[in-house]
């Protein structure tokens, strides 16, 4: 069985956003057409479907780093601003919309709230690894296939 360490991420991430999409749990709000990522952002994402990829993607750093807080989240997903002729400064990307998608998940039983010797944030479930191992388990198959 494969893991989210034995495939391409960025493969990973879009086929389980593809099946986030079948999760009742996870659903973009209605303020999600029109916000931006973060503060050093100019524009709102181009796809309509970005929650979901950032759903999966926040999934995925859920797995990797657990147990890992909004904070170190929102450092993840920041960036640097253009503020013109002045020297870029990086920003971190919105707190409010990671913290909502981890609270879907939360209710989707893929993550959940862990509190170990002074670390505080959001591990994964058994439900959430299975998730992202049984994607990367078909994406290694269809690699090996066409090899």
């Amino acid at each position: 069985m494969a893991t989210i360490y034995d495939c391409n991420q960025s493969e990973l991430v879009e086929k389980a956003s593809e099946e986030l999409k079948k999760v009742d749990s996870i659903k973009p709000p209605a303020w999600s057409p029109f916000v931006k990522t973060g503060v050093f952002k100019e524009r709102p994402p181009f796809k309509n479907d970005w929650w979901y990829a950032r759903a999966a993607s926040v999934l995925r750093q859920v797995y990797r780093y657990s147990p890992i807080g909004v904070s170190k989240l929102r450092t993840k997903y920041g960036g640097k601003k253009n503020r013109g002729y002045k020297t870029e400064h990086f920003y971190k990307g919105s707190g409010s919309i990671l913290r909502k998608i981890l609270q879907q998940l939360e209710a989707a039983g893929f993550v959940k709230k862990d509190v170990r010797k002074g670390h505080k944030g959001r591990a994964i479930t058994a439900k959430g690894k299975k998730f992202l191992d049984d994607i990367a388990t078909k994406i290694s198959k269809i690699i090996q296939k066409n090899e």
